[in-house]
C-alpha cells in the first residue's frame, strides 16, 4: 500500500512537470516568432532609407509599375535625363504639382495644414497635399490611394529623399515614373509619344501643360483627347509658366 501511494505520488508529480515544460516550449516558440515579426517589420520599414542614397545614380522603377509586370500587365518606359526634356515641362509642373518645391525640406506644412481641414471628398481632388518629393516617395516605396498610415510613412521618407538626393535628381526621378498614361505609360517620354507622338524634349509650351493638367488622374484625363477641363488648365498653366519659370530655378545646376 505504501508502495501505491507513492507511486501515485510520483505519477501524479510528472505530468504537470511534463505540461509546464510543454507550456514553456511554446511561449518560448510565440516570443521567437513575434521577435521574427517585429525584425521582417523593421527590414522592410528601414530599407527604404538605405536604397534612395543609390538613386542618385540607379534609374528606379515605382510599386505600380512592378505590381504591373507582376500581374502581367503592359509597362512602358523610357528613362529619359532632365537635359533631354522640353525645358518648359520642369516649370510647368512644378507650378501645378508644388510650387514650393525649390525651397521646401520635401514637406510643405501650409498644404497639410489645408487638406486636414478639407473634407474626405476634396481631398480625394486636392493638388498640393503632396509635394513631388512626396509622391516620388509613395511612387518607389509605397502604395497608392490615401491612407493615414500611408501618410506617416511617407513623410519622413519625403525629408530623408531631400536630404540624400538634389532637387534636381528627385524632379528627374519624378518626370520618369509617374503615370502619363492610361495604359501602363510611365515617364514623360512615354507619355508625350502616347500623347502627341512625339519624345519629350520636343513638347511646346502648350503641350507640357496639357501633360500636366492629367497627372492627378491619367486614367480620366487625357492629353491625347483632351476634355474641356484638361483644355482649361492646360491653358491656366501655359500662362502662368511662362511667367513664374524661376520656380524651377533649383534644377538649372546638377
Amino acid at each position: 500500500m505504501v508502495f501505491a501511494v507513492q507511486k501515485d505520488r510520483v505519477q501524479g508529480e510528472r505530468v504537470p512537470r511534463a505540461h509546464r515544460s510543454g507550456t514553456r516550449s511554446t511561449g518560448f516558440g510565440l516570443r521567437r516568432l513575434a521577435a521574427l515579426s517585429v525584425a521582417i517589420a523593421l527590414v522592410l520599414a528601414l530599407a527604404p532609407y538605405a536604397i534612395a542614397p543609390l538613386y542618385r545614380v540607379v534609374n528606379p522603377v515605382s510599386t505600380l509599375m512592378l505590381w504591373r509586370w507582376m500581374t502581367g500587365q503592359r509597362v512602358e518606359r523610357i528613362v529619359v535625363p532632365l537635359d533631354r526634356i522640353s525645358p518648359i515641362l520642369p516649370p510647368t509642373v512644378i507650378l501645378a504639382e508644388d510650387a514650393t518645391f525649390c525651397h521646401n525640406h520635401g514637406i510643405d506644412l501650409g498644404a497639410i495644414r489645408e487638406a486636414l481641414q478639407q473634407s474626405d471628398d476634396d481631398l480625394a481632388e486636392s493638388r498640393g497635399a503632396s509635394t513631388i518629393t512626396q509622391q516620388v516617395a509613395k511612387n518607389l516605396f509605397l502604395w497608392p490611394g490615401h491612407s493615414v498610415v500611408r501618410k506617416v510613412m511617407e513623410i519622413p521618407l519625403a525629408v530623408w529623399l531631400t536630404l540624400v538626393l538634389p532637387k534636381r535628381r528627385i524632379l528627374e526621378i519624378y518626370l520618369n515614373i509617374a503615370e502619363w498614361g492610361p495604359n501602363g505609360e510611365f515617364g514623360v517620354e512615354a507619355g508625350g509619344r502616347w500623347a502627341f507622338g512625339i519624345p519629350a524634349r520636343r513638347l511646346n509650351p502648350y503641350q507640357a501643360a496639357e501633360l500636366t493638367a492629367i497627372l492627378p488622374n491619367p486614367y480620366e484625363r487625357s492629353a491625347r483627347s483632351p476634355s474641356l477641363l484638361v483644355r482649361r488648365l492646360a491653358a491656366l498653366y501655359e500662362r502662368r509658366a511662362a511667367a513664374h519659370r524661376t520656380l524651377a530655378a533649383c534644377i538649372s545646376t546638377r
